[in-house]
């Protein structure tokens, strides 16, 4: 293989492959129509009618509807169109708490809407600052920087520190963190889901100098966690870094939610990269990575995607600061969130439903084909829940799901709700 092939996360791949070739087939039929620069309806033999670009791409979306892959933005109401939120990522329930949005308005007065430039120029205020510091604090990091989103948070990290080295990536892991193996030019290779063995024999086997495992610490629709303390003892015998995206773990797991790094009693560790997203549990928005500084300072050198990009709102940094407040405050928070999702978990078992118990917020119902994924949905629609439906190719064939996400401030009412709507998915089944 050559050193910059990389290799396709079976989660990942092209929808051709994840509709069976359907849309190869259908792309082929359309574009086919164009015969040695002679298309149909040419006014005379030998005209030549140039090919229609757009043509393989109509034929494309075509086979995905007609796999049950379609998708369609749907704008909805602050109130969540008068549903249940079950699908979003606000873990602790903090995305409409007045602290923060009075802290993002209060930012916005003083600052503006925007950062006014990339972090290097314009985009760093004492606002990122202290976020930074916060973060560190927070995670027991050295170092921390931070991102417009957790996703440009990945890339950086992922193609920066894995260039030129080899990068052993868990099948599992989310598309950013893939993306950044594509971007890093590295030879990649993908290890079965939290194979730790897998990963020892990977890095074992090695010619390149360097090496990078990367993996969720929350996978972000399994809901398990990473086998984090003996991936670390794989990386360290090797010499090689562990980057974990806590997007999923930062305020749910770990005793005050400061993420599971710091449950392993790894925080702090140089060996350790964190990436983080603010947009989840700390109801904001943007990324970050906490690492060595000599971690933090590669990225600032020639991380692109941190060089080339705009900084985050001031507003946003100040609600994900209001929002580290209030974690620390009330630790208690993670732990209902914990909970919560424990009794999902077990509502969705007690009715036939195949559920694993969670790590953190992450409820996954699995159903199989897209149709019964997309059907289940709309029944919890009809009981007055929106839930997370989750297909190809953000999970592989065969493994559409519910996708639940519980919050810290849910209520008795709200998961008596939510069991009603279990059982008629649960009765739907049967007929899918």
């Amino acid at each position: 293989m050559e050193h910059t092939e990389v290799l396709v996360h079976p989660v990942e791949r092209p929808m051709d492959m994840v509709a069976g070739n359907v849309v190869g087939r259908v792309v082929g039929r359309v574009v086919g129509r164009v015969v040695d620069g002679v298309a149909d309806g040419a006014g005379h033999p030998g005209e030549t009618t140039p090919p229609d670009p757009l043509a393989r791409l109509r034929a494309a979306a075509e086979a995905r509807r007609a796999a049950g892959l379609g998708r369609a933005l749907r704008p909805r109401t602050p109130d969540h169109d008068g549903l249940l939120d079950l699908a979003s990522n606000d873990y602790l329930g903090l995305s409409r708490d007045e602290r923060l949005v009075e802290a993002a308005v209060r930012a916005a007065r003083a600052w503006g809407t925007g950062s006014t430039g990339s972090r290097l120029v314009t985009g760093t205020t004492t606002l990122h600052a202290d976020l930074e510091d916060r973060l560190r604090g927070f995670t027991g990091a050295a170092r921390a920087l931070v991102f417009s989103s957790g996703y440009l948070a990945n890339l950086a990290a992922v193609a920066t520190l894995g260039a030129g080295g080899l990068v052993v990536s868990d099948a599992g892991n989310h598309a950013s963190l893939i993306d950044g193996c594509r971007l890093s030019r590295a030879r990649v290779a993908v290890t079965p889901h939290k194979d730790a063995d897998a990963v020892d024999k990977a890095l074992a086997g090695r010619a390149e100098e360097h090496a990078l495992v990367v993996t969720d610490a929350v996978f972000s629709v399994e809901g398990d966690l990473a086998p984090l303390r003996e991936l670390h003892e794989v990386a360290v015998r090797h010499g090689a870094l562990l980057l974990v995206d806590e997007a999923h773990s930062l305020g749910v797991v770990g005793e005050r939610g400061q993420g599971a790094v710091h449950a392993a009693g790894l925080a702090g560790h140089p060996s350790v990269v964190i990436t983080v997203t603010l947009s989840k549990a700390l109801g904001s928005q943007g990324g970050g990575v906490l690492a060595a500084p000599e971690v933090v300072d590669t990225l600032v050198d020639a991380g692109r995607a941190f060089i080339f990009d705009t900084g985050l709102a001031p507003s946003s940094a100040a609600a994900a600061l209001a929002a580290l407040d209030i974690v620390s405050d009330h630790p208690d928070l993670p732990g209902q969130a914990r909970r919560h999702a424990s009794l999902l978990a077990r509502a969705a078992e007690e009715r036939g439903l195949p559920a694993t118990t969670p790590a953190a917020a992450v409820v996954p119902v699995v159903l199989g084909p897209p149709e019964a994924a997309l059907g289940a949905a709309a029944v919890f629609a009809e009981h007055g829940v929106r839930a997370g439906c989750f297909r190809p190719p953000s999970v592989p064939p065969g493994l559409s799901c519910l996708r639940l996400t519980a919050r810290a401030n849910l209520g008795s009412d709200d998961l008596a709700v939510i069991g009603r709507a279990l059982t008629a998915v649960a009765e739907m089944k049967v007929t899918v």
